[in-house]
């Protein structure tokens, strides 16, 4: 839905796997958007090591910069999915802060950090007796279309 409302704005969008991205280099876009799932309040260990060995790479090349000055024209988005079935929203906050930081400290300015409620496939108790309540079935058509509807609005600023 991301893709499709950032298409609509008339945005050329690009979109890879994290094992297809090795030798991307962020700074040669204007715009870069990371997701992940949120594991007790983590991304996973394939987008943290992906993250990490991105990050490395970056300070040994010198574009990590003291106070990360921001780089004009350079914007990001992260989103996170999660159940939240022990405290909600506050289970996935610190994936998404962790996932900006690291394009934060690249000169990325963050436009926004999505965090979207997704049923936990494979374990129903916590798909409905969770914190969040019965959260079968999440996102929604609706969910997904007003994602979709503001990535459009955030590629219309951007174009």
């Amino acid at each position: 839905m991301i893709k499709e409302g950032l298409e609509n704005a008339g945005l050329n969008v690009v979109m890879k796997r994290i094992e297809e991205s090795e030798r991307v280099d962020f700074l040669e876009y204007d715009f870069v958007c990371i997701g992940s799932p949120t594991y007790q309040w983590h991304p996973p260990p394939a987008v943290d090591d992906f993250l990490k060995k991105k990050h490395n790479r970056y300070c040994d090349e010198g574009k990590v910069k003291l106070a990360a000055p921001k780089i004009p024209g350079k914007n990001a988005l992260v989103f996170c999915t999660y159940a939240g079935p022990h405290t909600g929203i506050n289970e996935v906050i610190p994936s998404g802060k962790y996932i900006s930081q690291f394009l934060e400290h690249l000169g990325f300015n963050i436009l926004a950090e999505w965090y979207v409620l997704s049923e936990y496939r494979g374990w129903k108790e916590g798909n409905t007796k969770g914190k969040m309540g019965d959260i079968r079935g999440k996102p929604t058509q609706e969910d997904l279309q007003k994602i979709r509807k503001n990535a459009e609005q955030i590629g219309k600023k951007l174009n």
